[in-house]
């Protein structure tokens, strides 16, 4: 993109707007997501880019991690897409000429976009762009434009408007008045999202830094409001969105809107009238204006008399907004003034989104008139696009094509991925119009005469189909339950087949939306499709759930070439005719040739293996581990499965099994027979103790890893030599894998390969007599997998009981909003939140009025909208009735035993917050409703009224396409930083955002990832002013794709924090903190582990400015939360003591902060001994406490014996430095980090370029070593670990050394 700030990303494409929810947020501390969640175990992460090309894989290539085509990126493709920028001239009509940076890749349509946006430019659109008398084409780049240098003078020349120029005008303009408006955003609509961060920090924090220096210690105000304190019951929902003073809008006009003499009669239109708008100025002055070829001007019609002749003053202006300049000075004022604001917002406040975020909740807002959305509503919005006038969008076409570019090099891979981004955002956006329109009865079903569950539909080259069990399709796996279902399963195997990304297979574009209750499917059509039987067209896999079976070879080469990343096994089944068919995939899958030629792939539902837990067999048991815990158990439909991540974790734990069982093996073969030397012989194997059943925990000694990792380096050197089977392995090494293969399930005797038969335990389908043993292969590797499930991944996760209440709430709310027609939907939501959460003992529904008049019309017709039956039995749910319902499907559905009757049991047997119960139930089922405080405990009065609820959101699933190269690049970067690298990792992080950036555009959720790891390293190396930057934009981000109160922004608010506090902006990063602490207690609640990280936070804010009762009531706090979910031992507690201690200290009342440190030193010296440095740091505090009180002492009794007369010194109150605070800060959020002076700076900044070229040269000798299982030392710099807070070593946190 050109830019004309340094905040817009550089390649961002000025249309790249839309795309969705990858969590690449970590959870947890913060910090957790700057680290790879998982170390590959076996290749190089930070090298994977440098993969020479004759390298030889590892024979384990399980995963989606498969090398794509052309993958070895070079420094020279990098360059590529870092063309070095220039500036041009602009000469624009009326304003002086000004210049422009630009860059040679970019496209002079993107000049626009800048020009359109811009200050003094803003008011024009329809323009082009001249080079010495020359015309620029808008859709070339600008390198190749002839003579385009720097410093070149590109003149902005009006062109002639057309109808749709003038229209595209008309909307620009309305777009401006609207720019600081935020109706769009609470209403969800064209990407707008909102963003509360400016509220907190008071414009850009970057300008605040300047002003700010110097004067940390002014008195500023910290007191935090009432509710957010300590023990604080009081959980009010206004702050959430807080009232932003720029949102006061700036009236310019009363109204703007299309004329009712349009069209141009024909006479007019050969005068060259193209249009005609009405304005009611702020004056009250009523004009009418013609939009003509030549611009705009005042014409002399009225409400009723149409007279088109020109009205005085005569001015013809080519913009809008300067003929309404000239008419209006209200408007002229406040249109500079509203210009002036919108472009101090900061960009991310502005740019669209990829994917709509909708708000749970909204405040009462004015229902203003607008032309624009009137005309939205009845035109474009009904399938035409406005970028391709007159016609829909082939959306397949579109789809397929964009997967078709070419993918050899860097450029080609980034054009072909942010084509794809972009394709996929526009579909989920209209795929999700579509599908509200179906709900709300707007479009025609392809099959009327059929009832209303069983009808389809086409709108917009999209089809679109209901989650019902339409025609006993779904009867042996739970009929509409398992309907319901089947579209998730479906889109996931969609999303995995699309992350493989095989060149020649296709899938459909898929959208599952919910709304009002239903669940649409929403796909892209196969060309052909729909002119025959699905019989005649589907020559793979089985129409009827595997009675039927058909394969084809090309079919089975194609999957082929998918089945190792999906661990899918080829296999054999029976169709009814005996016939063994051979398939690579589960029989559900079709195959369908459309008439395009592409090999399409659909209803990939049982992409991954069954869960076992839930799918009782006849005659089949389950592992101990299952029936110990009451496993298998009858579900409602037999749909369940795996997740992806389950089956990739499983297969990791086999190949550690693997890889042990081997190691082992080869040690007792060395033991038994030392003096036959192999080609293993040099080097350490694994010492006896380290049995496979019994892993090493992580406590273990590092010795003992490094061995251990030896050991391991052989057996994988051993099984890529037997993978290569270039005949070098002797037999006996053979027998060791073929063994170790054998225990853990490998289908291959030579190398570590698990895979899943995906048709294994599925109704009605068998298999050949001669793949029996194969069969009890596959069943039991299922059977262990379940087993792993439960013993190995469940115990890491916790059940949250409001998220079961919330979830079992919301499988009720979707069968009760069925049978609610549109007119009493408000009504119909707002007593069932009632009986959900309100204390009001008996609600009354109130129904809407006419279903009380009138019976007549019920026998109108059978066949209505799906959403608009007459049915009025939600009318009649009570409280009672429905928590008894929540319980009920709790325990069937999920096997919970939930204790409770009403929502105040509820909430006072499982510590649960009402708020936070609407919230989850919002979110989860679309509503929105209105901000205010709602009184749930009264008993008096229902806590919702109708008015209360404000709209219902579709809920949307879709696929997240992936830029795969700008991840690499993220992934190598983490890396580097976790060895110690951090110039390296840093250069390796701006790179990948650069990537991002031209792939996703500006916003996107792993962008917030790179800046939010990009703010870290700075802050690390000392930049402060760019960890600030960085990290603003992170925050803003976050809160812009993700949420205002998302998890993951909570967090983003918490860095920002440390960062102000680190720039002396002490009010400001208070401020964060309050907001994080706010939306924390809203979203979960003060009793959750993270409340202790915030809390010792503001606590240590608070003391640094001397509030030290304020500090207690927060770092004591904390410390309770720790000791709660850490144990009184954790050393996480020891650090709380010590923070208390402190602040006790600070405030002269040395036995409590003795006695606190007595506790933190005990717990520091049973967990680390007596010589741990942190053990000695606390032991010589202790004395210099001791010493501190002993003196007061004395001096107190001065007092009694000498009275008034005493010839006391005065006491010192130690106010704590600064340095000291932000070093606590520093030590509590994961960062070791070391105040260096200048000169250390400089030293530090050539001892890493030192070691990079150290690095480099040793690169060359090192390349045929390959890194192993465990995770490289990190480096830390020459002061290295031992001079860094001990503190900061608790395993739990995050570690950078700088």
């Amino acid at each position: 993109m050109v830019i004309k700030t340094d905040e817009l990303p550089a390649a961002a494409p000025a249309d790249s707007t839309r795309e969705p929810s990858s969590q690449a947020g970590g959870k947890g501390r913060p910090g957790a997501a700057e680290l790879p969640s998982v170390m590959l175990l076996n290749g190089d992460c930070p090298e994977s880019l440098k993969r020479e090309e004759g390298t030889a894989e590892p024979p384990r290539e399980n995963g989606l991690d498969e090398a794509e085509p052309g993958e070895e990126t070079t420094g020279q493709e990098v360059i590529v897409i870092q063309d070095t920028g220039f500036s041009v001239k602009i000469l624009a009509p009326g304003i002086e000429p000004f210049s422009l940076q630009v860059s040679p890749q970019e496209m002079v349509q993107e000049i626009h976009q800048v020009l359109m946006d811009r200050e003094d430019t803003c008011h024009r659109t329809c323009f082009s762009l001249h080079l010495d008398g020359n015309m620029l084409d808008h859709f070339s780049e600008l390198r190749s434009v002839e003579g385009l240098q720097e410093g070149s003078v590109l003149r902005v020349v009006e062109e002639p408007y057309t109808v749709r120029e003038a229209r595209i005008h008309v909307r620009h303009v309305r777009d401006l008045l609207k720019s600081l408006d935020p109706s769009d955003a609470f209403n969800g609509v064209d990407c707008n999202s909102l963003s509360f961060l400016s509220v907190f920090t008071d414009g850009d924090l970057g300008d605040s830094g300047k002003r700010k220096k110097g004067l940390e210690m002014d008195p500023i105000d910290c007191t935090p409001p009432e509710y957010i304190l300590p023990g604080s019951r009081e959980r009010p929902l206004c702050p959430l969105q807080p009232q932003n003073r720029d949102w006061k809008p700036l009236q310019c006009l009363k109204v703007l809107t299309m004329s009712g003499w349009n069209p141009p009669p024909g006479n007019r239109k050969m005068h060259g009238d193209l249009m005609y708008l009405f304005v009611i100025t702020a004056e009250d002055r009523q004009v009418s204006i013609t939009a003509s070829t030549r611009g705009f001007y005042l014409n002399q019609s009225t409400a009723y008399h149409f007279n088109p002749k020109p009205a005085s003053p005569r001015f013809l202006s080519h913009s809008l907004v300067e003929l309404l300049n000239q008419i209006s000075p209200t408007f002229k004022k406040n249109f500079a003034v509203l210009q002036k604001k919108r472009v101090q917002r900061h960009p991310f406040e502005r740019i669209a989104t990829p994917f709509q975020v909708y708000s749970w909740t909204a405040p009462q807002a004015e229902h203003a008139m607008d032309c624009v959305r009137a005309e939205d509503a009845y035109t474009s919005r009904l399938g035409y696009e406005e970028h391709i006038p007159g016609q829909t969008r082939d959306w397949n076409e579109e789809l397929q094509t964009t997967r078709e570019l070419p993918r050899k090099n860097l450029p080609e891979r980034l054009l072909r991925e942010r084509a794809i981004f972009k394709v996929h955002s526009d579909f989920t956006a209209a795929a999700t119009r579509g599908a509200m329109a179906v709900i709300d009865g707007n479009v025609m079903a392809i099959n009327p005469s059929e009832e209303t569950r069983m009808q389809m539909f086409i709108w917009n080259n999209i089809f679109f189909s209901l989650g019902f069990d339409v025609r006993d399709h779904y009867k042996d796996f739970g009929g509409d339950v398992a309907a319901y279902v089947a579209p998730t399963n479906d889109l996931n195997g969609v999303r995995t087949y699309n992350a493989v990304d095989v060149e020649g297979l296709y899938t459909l574009g898929t959208v599952v939306v919910d709304y009002r209750g239903y669940r649409v499917t929403a796909q892209s059509i196969i060309p052909g499709i729909l002119e025959r039987d699905q019989e005649q067209s589907v020559i793979y896999g089985s129409i009827d759930f595997g009675k039927t079976v058909v394969s084809h070879p090309r079919y089975l080469e194609l999957l082929e070439r998918t089945s190792r990343p999906l661990k899918i096994l080829r296999h054999r089944v029976l169709n009814d005719r005996d016939e063994e068919v051979e398939l690579c995939s589960s029989v559900e899958c079709k195959g369908i040739i459309g008439n395009d030629g592409r090999h399409y792939i659909l209803d990939l539902l049982r992409t991954f293996p069954p869960d076992l837990n839930f799918l009782p067999v006849p005659g089949e048991g389950l592992p101990e581990e299952c029936t110990r815990a009451g496993f298998p158990r009858a579900h409602r439909h037999k749909l369940c499965c795996l997740r992806q991540e389950l089956v990739d974790a499983f297969v990791e734990h086999r190949y550690l099994l693997f890889m042990k069982l081997a190691a082992l093996q080869l040690m007792q073969q060395k033991a038994s027979k030392l003096e036959s030397p192999t080609s293993l012989e040099n080097g350490g194997l694994p010492s006896p103790e380290s049995k496979p059943e019994d892993p090493p925990g992580p406590e273990a000694g590092s010795e003992e890893e490094g061995s251990n990792a030896s050991g391991l380096a052989k057996v994988k050197e051993l099984a890529e030599t037997i993978a290569s089977d270039d005949g070098t392995a002797d037999p006996r090494s053979r027998e060791v894998i073929r063994n170790a293969c054998k225990a853990v399930g490998s289908i291959s005797n030579t190398a570590f390969d698990v895979r899943f038969n995906p048709d294994i335990f599925s109704p009605g389908v068998r298999f050949p007599e001669s793949c029996q043993e194969e069969v009890r292969d596959q069943k039991q590797l299922l059977k262990d997998a379940a087993a792993f499930l439960l013993s190995c991944q469940i115990p890491g996760l916790k059940i949250g009981i409001g998220e079961l209440i919330t979830r079992s709430a919301k499988h009720i709310f979707k069968t009760y909003l069925q049978g609610v027609e549109l007119s009493g939907l408000s009504a119909a939501i707002s007593h069932f939140l009632n009986c959900f959460l309100s204390s009001y003992p008996n609600p009354v529904a109130h129904l809407p009025a006419d279903e009380l008049v009138s019976k007549k019309r019920n026998r109108r017709r059978r066949n209505r909208p799906p959403g608009a039956a007459d049915n009025t039995a939600w009318a009649v749910m009570t409280p009672q009735e429905l928590w008894k319902n929540i319980c009920q499907e709790a325990k069937n559905y999920f096997d919970f035993s939930l204790e409770c009757e009403t929502v105040d049991q509820a909430v006072e047997t499982y510590g649960l917050q009402k708020i936070t119960l609407l919230r989850e139930i919002s979110l989860k089922t679309g509503i929105q409703i209105l901000l205010k405080e709602y009184s749930f405990d009264s008993r008096h009065k229902p806590a919702f009224t109708e008015e209360d609820v404000l709209n219902i959101f579709p809920v949307v699933k879709h696929v997240n396409p992936k830029a795969s190269d700008a991840f690499h690049f993220f992934q190598s970067g983490q890396a580097k930083v976790q060895q110690g690298f951090l110039k390296e990792g840093c250069e390796l992080i701006n790179e990948a955002l650069n990537l991002f950036n031209n792939v996703y555009g500006a916003m996107h959720v792993e962008i917030c990832a790179c800046l939010r790891l990009l703010a870290r390293l700075h802050y690390i190396m000392g930049d402060y002013a760019e960890a600030l930057s960085n990290q603003q934009k992170a925050v803003l981000m976050s809160e812009r794709v993700m949420g205002i109160e998302h998890p993951n922004t909570i967090q983003e608010y918490m860095h920002l924090a440390l960062y102000c506090f680190a720039s002396s902006q002490l009010s400001t990063a208070l401020n964060l903190l309050y907001r994080a602490r706010y939306l924390t207690l809203l979203v979960f609640g003060e009793d959750h582990p993270e409340m202790a990280l915030l809390d010792n936070n503001i606590g240590l804010v608070l003391h640094g400015v001397m509030e030290c009762d304020l500090s207690l009531r927060f770092l004591e706090n904390a410390l309770a939360v720790s000791t709660k979910y850490h144990g009184p031992k954790s050393l996480k507690v020891a650090l709380s003591h010590h923070l208390v201690a402190r602040v006790y200290e600070s405030k002269a009342e040395f036995r409590s902060a003795l006695q606190h440190e007595k506790e933190g030193y005990t717990i520091y010296k049973t967990q680390l001994g007596e010589d741990h440095e942190k053990t000695k740091e606390s032991s010589e505090y202790l004395k210099c406490l001791t010493q501190q009180a002993v003196a007061l002492q004395r001096t107190m009794n001065e007092i009694y014996r000498n009275g008034s007369s005493a010839n006391i010194p005065p006491l010192k109150f130690t106010a704590p430095s600064m340095a000291s605070v932000l070093e606590q800060l520093n030590v509590i959020n994961g960062i070791l980090f070391i105040p260096l002076s200048q000169k250390d700076l400089e030293n530090l900044k050539a001892e890493v370029a030192r070691r990079h070229q150290l690095q480099e040269a040793s690169k060359n000798r090192e390349k045929a070593e390959e890194p192993m299982a465990t995770e490289p030392e990190p480096v830390g710099a020459p002061e290295d670990v031992a001079s860094q807070p001990p503190a900061a070593k608790d395993p739990s946190s995050p570690s950078f050394q700088g």
